[in-house]
């Protein structure tokens, strides 16, 4: 994967944790609005994902590594966004899925020990477009 610089998070944070990843899925837009992303199409995504926090797990782990390709690559590789239950009543838009895996991510972080926070998802749908989700403060733990 080509090395790319992304926007920071700010923040008081003693660890910050960051992991890129990538996963190919197919998607449509159904909007009139969409234009040819009406149509199904795919795209390799790729992620980068900010994770802090000022304690570790008895490991010494902010979070394992693994942790995150096994709750977003495993989920969302090679298949239809649209067909994910989390897209039922929305479309899998780039803004979504970003917003999406931040709330699986953060679902998870909820339950360690050390409750670290997942501070912002970025996700590139082609090499000259990503979108940045940051939840708002009073979403963090």
């Amino acid at each position: 994967m080509m090395q790319q610089f992304y926007p920071t998070a700010t923040h008081n944070f003693q660890f910050e944790l960051n992991k890129d990843l990538h996963f190919s899925a197919a998607h449509f837009i159904p909007s009139e609005d969409a234009g040819k992303c009406r149509m199904m199409h795919g795209h390799t995504y790729h992620l980068n994902i900010t994770i802090a926090g000022n304690e570790l797990d008895a490991t010494g782990f902010l979070i394992d590594f693994k942790l995150l390709k096994e709750l977003i690559h495993k989920k969302y590789d090679h298949s239809v966004l649209n067909d994910h239950a989390e897209f039922a009543t929305k479309f899998p838009t780039t803004e979504l899925l970003a917003q999406q895996v931040w709330q699986s991510i953060q679902h998870v972080l909820k339950t360690k020990s050390n409750r670290p926070d997942c501070l912002q998802v970025i996700v590139r749908e082609t090499p000259t477009s990503y979108v940045v989700y940051r939840p708002r403060k009073e979403d963090l733990s």
